[in-house]
């Protein structure tokens, strides 16, 4: 059956149609974001939803998507999207970073020409019949310091249109490094020497605990007198309070603000300030930007649901198209060895420690980390998937911890999972043929090549004659079909194991005869997902 798509808010016809040429069934009801009672009535039958910023996704509709596998919004603020509760569901969330970049930007730089020359305000007192000429004294930015708060994609863009005006540039953004601000012409700074110097400060960060009044009333205090602040990012990146309180008293000399911490904004401490330019969040509102992200935004989700490439997550690894051909195999795999050592364990899980090796080790690390921690935690909760289960994972205090080899034996890669729980330690290790088919290859250090099926029997016992007779009459006996045995042992006598590919469920009663031989010291039924 065709995954089923439903678009919410008003998205470009051309996009529409890139998910019927996918062969994705698509619903366009651009309205029913404002409505969100029957949103919650038809959620549930969709595996998709496109979203602009009228769709409110909250946990309570999230309780409704009872299929819903991804959230994709057209635009990069996810602010109407709970995150953490969508990660719990394991449904993925997706935004468009890239595609109103170039918009914002030439937004952010449209406002600073606005408040530098006072466009607005001149351009209302001339309608008004009025000739003010020496009324509006604007100021150069050619030669003047743009401080950028966040040299990101957008602030980049930013950065690179101010060089093209003879500005000078900072830049403050933690993850800057000295080499990538060379790379843009921008010198790198620190927040407080960026307050003191810059004569204009542009603001493209996300919203964040971390960044939330990243303008505060402190911050302000420090500005150099006279300065000109532009958001065109987030709202509440500003004390929006404590800048109206500066532009009266004149140490701003002008602000312009595309966006506010509460929205509609329908009255602000900032409204009807002299030199000070609003807009109504008009960032990504150009016809080539909305065009862009709502194409990206199809595309995008067409992708994760026909094969599984996931781009722009913001609650995942995103896995390119090409990787997930190449890594399908591998992630099957690293979601059965997790799923063996859960099903091998009844204590707390403290650590899962993961070993790639080799061509396992160049792969997507992060992809194959959730795969194998879904795979763990799924024992527990069967609706776990690779979205929410480094949530759960996290959320129980259980440590994580990845280590990369070189090759070193006669596969060429290889991946090991060992759990620790209690005082014990479990460990499988597995690898893919070169038919895609995922082996387990050693189990509690003991080497095996058992092919994974759905049904499967753990055996243990010690090395000694009749066992392998006595498991194979104990099963014809009861009507259980094999499809598969590898044995694998330490030594002569010492400890053995089995891996039994069995046509049906391992029934209790089968399992019961066999430990009353008295051969097998442990007798555990296991599943894998097909």
């Amino acid at each position: 059956m065709a995954p089923k798509v439903l678009v919410s808010d008003a998205l470009s016809e051309t996009a529409v149609q890139i998910f019927r040429d996918r062969g994705v069934d698509v619903d366009y009801m651009p309205d029913l974001g404002k409505d969100k009672d029957r949103l919650a009535e038809i959620i549930g039958d969709y595996d998709g939803l496109a979203i602009r910023s009228a769709t409110k996704v909250t946990d309570k509709l999230l309780d409704k998507a009872t299929r819903l596998k991804v959230i994709a919004r057209a635009g990069i603020g996810v602010d109407n999207v709970d995150i953490p509760a969508a990660s719990k569901k394991g449904v993925i969330v997706m935004n468009t970073p890239f595609g109103n970049s170039v918009t914002t930007a030439e937004h952010a730089i449209a406002l600073m020409f606005a408040v530098a020359r006072q466009l607005p305000e001149a351009s209302a007192s001339t309608h008004a019949g009025k000739w003010e000429k020496n009324r509006f004294m604007g100021t150069e930015v050619f030669n003047k310091t743009l401080g950028l708060i966040g040299a990101g994609n957008i602030g980049s863009i930013v950065a690179d249109r101010a060089l093209g005006l003879k500005m000078k540039v900072l830049a403050y953004d933690p993850f800057l490094s000295e080499d990538r601000a060379r790379e843009m012409g921008v010198t790198k700074v620190e927040m407080d020497e960026l307050l003191k110097r810059a004569d204009f400060i542009t603001l493209h960060v996300p919203l964040t605990d971390k960044t939330r009044n990243i303008l505060s009333a402190e911050n302000l205090a420090k500005t150099k007198k006279g300065v000109r602040i532009i958001n065109a990012a987030r709202g509440g990146l500003i004390d929006e309070a404590a800048l109206a309180d500066l532009l009266k008293s004149g140490h701003v000399a002008g602000a312009a603000l595309d966006v506010f911490a509460t929205e509609p904004a329908t009255e602000s401490p900032l409204f009807n300030l002299p030199n000070v330019v609003v807009t109504p969040h008009l960032g990504a509102s150009t016809a080539e930007a909305q065009e862009n992200v709502a194409l990206q935004v199809a595309e995008q989700m067409s992708d994760y649901l026909l094969t599984g490439a996931v781009q722009n997550a913001l609650n995942m690894p995103s896995v390119t198209a090409e990787e997930a051909a190449l890594m399908g195999p591998w992630i099957k795999l690293a979601g059965h060895l997790g799923s063996f050592v859960g099903q091998m364990t009844d204590e707390p899980i403290k650590a899962i420690n993961i070993l790639y090796d080799g061509v396992a080790a160049e792969m997507n690390l992060n992809a194959l980390n959730a795969s194998v921690i879904a795979g763990v935690m799924k024992v527990a909760i069967p609706d776990v998937n690779m979205v929410s289960a480094p949530v759960v994972a996290k959320d129980r205090g259980i440590q994580i911890a990845t280590t990369t080899q070189d090759k070193s034996g006669v596969y060429d890669g290889y991946i090991k999972v060992t759990m620790v729980s209690g005082n014990r330690e479990r460990s499988i290790a597995g690898t893919v043929f070169s038919d895609g088919k995922p082996r387990f290859i050693q189990i509690r250090g003991i080497n095996v090549d058992a092919e994974i099926g759905e049904h499967m029997m753990y055996t243990r016992n010690r090395d000694v004659p009749g066992v392998i007779g006595t498991l194979g009459a104990t099963l014809g006996d009861m009507g259980v079909n094999m499809a598969n045995f590898t044995l694998g042992r330490t030594a002569g006598g010492g400890d053995a194991i089995a891996i039994t590919y069995l046509d049906e469920p391992l029934r209790n009663e089968v399992r019961e005869a066999l430990l009353q031989t008295g051969k097998f010291e442990q007798v555990r039924a296991l599943h894998f997902d097909a």
